[in-house]
């Protein structure tokens, strides 16, 4: 991301006023400078981007068809940090206080806040300490605000300073898709992997999309809901693949892509293995559980509240399912599990499903993006991939899933649960 603090902000923000006057000297006149000047200033930009943003018209200037789309995700990443900073700026006497906003006032805030010490976020951004220091005392200036405060031995983000942060990150991380797709034609996708998309979904998918674009750059960050959600909204990752949440907050989109069901799993040899067992046996063994308050030890936990049964003793909190696996196959542990998360040790016979009269669960497996994401061609192609493994998955099942609702409970028959994938 070096790259992007390289970006003149004021540059940035004199793009916004030439679309919106198609004038040079009009632009130039509002801004007051010069239009020499302002001529100058795109030109800079154009190299920045390798891109002609901009061609002249018999009415002016206009964007040029490649230059469309970076000027408009150069809006959007304005737009983000203008807000970020007014929201911030409760004690501050500027109407506009974006306009004095520098890329040095943003590297140095979010230096400290990734660093936790002037000293190292300095040496992280390759500036003299006392000028970081100084970038960010301006800032707290700029939003009349404190934004760092001692913590130890090191410095910490105020609230006001945390907020603005993430603000500052989601602006960031636009210009940086900005540069990527003005100068690489887009390359670079981040998703967060929940649990279950990491057994057969996300590896199909992406499999897919690498055969199609061979030059894509992928990172995959693994990770629970609580912890993934907050590098989506940070702009760290573009999509999250997992189980969906029956209530998401307003800045999140869910799509759905089919339905998974939950089972009892336990070792080939399990005691519980021969017959159905009941809530009081299912009590009598330990369980391996989900770590947190997450969506799977929800459902555990709910499993046995409705059915007024004391839950089991759970020493064990995991959100490895490669831990799980190991755990489950030498010992008489039980977890509450998908079976494609198994699939490769019940196919060979060490683990197995434990019937029981729980009912097998249901939940809804699929992609989670901001709402208001503005996603690269690869993205755009990332997530088609997405939508046709699911499909693919749904059909090899053979079975019939509705589009979500909040849950696929039955068949269009309406004859009792979908089978599971």
């Amino acid at each position: 991301m070096d790259r992007v603090y390289e970006l003149n902000l004021r540059h940035l923000r004199l793009l916004g006023t030439v679309v919106g006057h198609g004038s040079l000297s009009t632009a130039a006149r509002e801004e007051g400078i010069s239009q020499p000047a302002l001529t100058q200033a795109l030109a800079k930009l154009e190299v920045a981007f390798a891109l002609q943003l901009f061609e002249r018209t018999p009415m002016g200037v206009a964007p040029t068809p490649a230059g469309r789309r970076v000027l408009r995700r150069i809006a959007r990443a304005m737009q983000r940090l203008a807000t970020a900073l007014r929201a911030a700026g409760t004690g501050s006497h500027r109407s506009t206080p974006e306009r004095a906003l520098t890329s040095a006032h943003v590297r140095g805030l979010l230096g400290v806040s990734e660093a936790g010490s002037f000293m190292h976020a300095a040496s992280l951004a390759g500036v003299s300490v006392p000028a970081l220091h100084r970038s960010v005392r301006d800032l707290e200036q700029l939003c009349g605000t404190p934004l760092v405060e001692r913590r130890g031995r090191g410095v910490g983000l105020t609230r006001a300073g945390a907020r603005l942060a993430s603000g500052f990150m989601l602006g960031m991380a636009e210009l940086t898709t900005a540069l990527d797709e003005s100068t690489h034609g887009g390359r670079r996708l981040a998703v967060g992997a929940m649990a279950l998309s990491r057994s057969h979904l996300l590896p199909a998918t992406l499999a897919d999309l690498l055969r199609a674009a061979p030059d894509a750059q992928v990172d995959v960050v693994e990770g629970s809901y609580l912890e993934l959600v907050e590098f989506l909204r940070s702009g760290r990752i573009d999509v999250m693949v997992g189980a969906l949440r029956e209530h998401p907050t307003r800045d999140l989109q869910q799509e759905p892509l089919f339905a998974d069901w939950l089972t009892v799993i336990g070792r080939a040899g399990h005691p519980l293995a021969a017959a159905t067992a009941s809530f009081a046996q299912l009590a009598d063994y330990p369980w391996i559980v989900a770590r947190r308050a997450s969506n799977l030890l929800e459902r555990w936990q709910s499993l046995f509240d409705e059915a007024g049964v004391p839950r089991p003793e759970a020493p064990i909190r995991c959100g490895s399912v490669a831990m799980i696996r190991s755990l489950l196959v030498r010992s008489d542990f039980l977890t509450l599990l998908s079976p494609d998360q198994v699939g490769a040790e019940i196919a060979a016979g060490t683990l197995i499903r434990i019937r029981s009269v729980v009912p097998d669960t249901s939940r809804t497996i699929g992609a989670i993006t901001r709402r208001d994401w503005y996603p690269t061609p690869l993205q755009e192609a990332f997530m088609a991939a997405l939508r046709a493994t699911a499909a693919m998955m749904v059909q090899q099942s053979s079975a019939p899933v509705t589009r979500m609702g909040d849950a696929e409970e039955v068949n269009q028959n309406g004859s009792g649960p979908v089978p599971r994938l």
